[in-house]
This record gives C-alpha cells, sequence and structure tokens, in this order.
C-alpha cells in the first residue's frame, strides 16, 4: 500500500520556506524552492499561498508568532527585558529575519499583535504614548542591531576569538594601540568571555535610562 504523503498546508510551506532561508539565504527562497523542499511542484503551493510575496509576508509572521509577549500585568521593564531577550534569540537564529522584517510593507497579525502588546505594557508602566514609542524605538534599535553584529561576527566559540584576538596583537606594533592590546589581553583573551553576554549590559542601561521618564526602576507596575 503506498504511503499517504502529508498533506500541503500554509504551516509546511511556511517551515519549509524557513528551512530554505536558514540554509540558503533569502534570496533561495521562492515558490520553485520552496515546492523542491516539499517534494511537490511549485503550482501546488499556490492554492495554499498567493505567491512569493505573500510568502515572504508570512515568513514576518513566523518571525513575530516566535517573541515571547508581555504578559498582562507585568513589570514594564521585566516584560521589556523578557521581550527583546526572546527577540534576540528569534533574530539572532535566523539570519536573514532583520532584514526580511525591514524591507516589508504589510503588517499580518503576530506583528500587529507584538507591537500592541508592546506598547501596552509600557503604556501600563507610565509611559506616555510618547515616551512609549520612544522607549519601543531606542529597545528594537538596540536588538536588532546587536543581531547585526552578532550574526555578521567572524567567530563563532571562544577558540575563535583567540586566534583572532591573537593574530590581531601580532599585526599591531607593540605601543601603537595601547588601549585596544588592553581590551584584548584584559578583556577578550579572560577565560569565559563571551561577546554575546554584552546584550544584557547594554540591554538594562537602556532599560536604566527609560526607567527616569516614569521614576523608580521599572520593577513595579
Amino acid at each position: 500500500m503506498p504511503r499517504l504523503r502529508t498533506p500541503l498546508s500554509p504551516d509546511r510551506i511556511v517551515a519549509a520556506a524557513v528551512e530554505v532561508a536558514d540554509r540558503s539565504g533569502l534570496g533561495a527562497v521562492s515558490m520553485r524552492n520552496v515546492g523542491k523542499a516539499l517534494g511537490v511542484e511549485a503550482m501546488s503551493l499556490y492554492h495554499h499561498v498567493a505567491g512569493k510575496e505573500a510568502l515572504l509576508d508570512a515568513l514576518v509572521e513566523w518571525v513575530f508568532a516566535g517573541i515571547d509577549l508581555p504578559e498582562p500585568g507585568e513589570p514594564w521593564r521585566t516584560a521589556m527585558y523578557r521581550r527583546a531577550a526572546s527577540a534576540r534569540d528569534r533574530l539572532a537564529g535566523h539570519s536573514w529575519a532583520v532584514g526580511l522584517i525591514e524591507s516589508r510593507s504589510a503588517p499580518g497579525p503576530a506583528l500587529l499583535r507584538h507591537h500592541d502588546a508592546v506598547l501596552g505594557s509600557l503604556r501600563a508602566g507610565g509611559f506616555s504614548v510618547a515616551d512609549a514609542a520612544h522607549a519601543f524605538s531606542v529597545i528594537d534599535a538596540y536588538v536588532y542591531g546587536f543581531v547585526v553584529t552578532e550574526v555578521n561576527l567572524p567567530f563563532d566559540s571562544p577558540a575563535e576569538v583567540e586566534d583572532i584576538a591573537a593574530a590581531m596583537m601580532e599585526t599591531m606594533p607593540e605601543g601603537d594601540y595601547p588601549h585596544l592590546a588592553e581590551l584584548i589581553v584584559s578583556h577578550a583573551l579572560q577565560p569565559g568571555y563571551d561577546h554575546t553576554s554584552e546584550f544584557g549590559f547594554g540591554l538594562d542601561l537602556i532599560l536604566d535610562g527609560l526607567a527616569r521618564l516614569v521614576g523608580g526602576d521599572g520593577s513595579a507596575v
């Protein structure tokens, strides 16, 4: 008896598009390539997705659907930290995501729900409408910027950091760049150094500044 093929669905198509993008980059996402990943002809996808542009919009929705949202009654600072950390993890796990999000102009329900929840948390925490907009903007500028840097770093492990740092030290004339040499030796080459740990430090600085807009430290609603 022949094995039944799993029926196509929008979710399966988006999942396949994510795999294609992760493997070969966003430029490889096409109806043909996604159909090939699913073992079907591209025309079969059009029964579930209107076309490539709709598929790209669906990828944005997939990204935002995987980001933790603020919860009702959660202190704004806790919510912003948790949401930003979740967004960073989601975006860094898919290097194509930031560029895609910034290029789309047709927001879907997941994106709208995400933005509304973030703004709602800030408003409930005492931010004015304008300050909530400022806070949302500066937090996401930091998250997106950190991710762009993170996914383009020329190293993936502490051993690679050591190799790159050692190579830099060898090429720098002794005494010409004392502060950079100090940073490499006293910070980057220290046991346990992990560039990704810088994320929390920077995010706390931002949240400390935002807390001054509403008074207190943001630990209570």
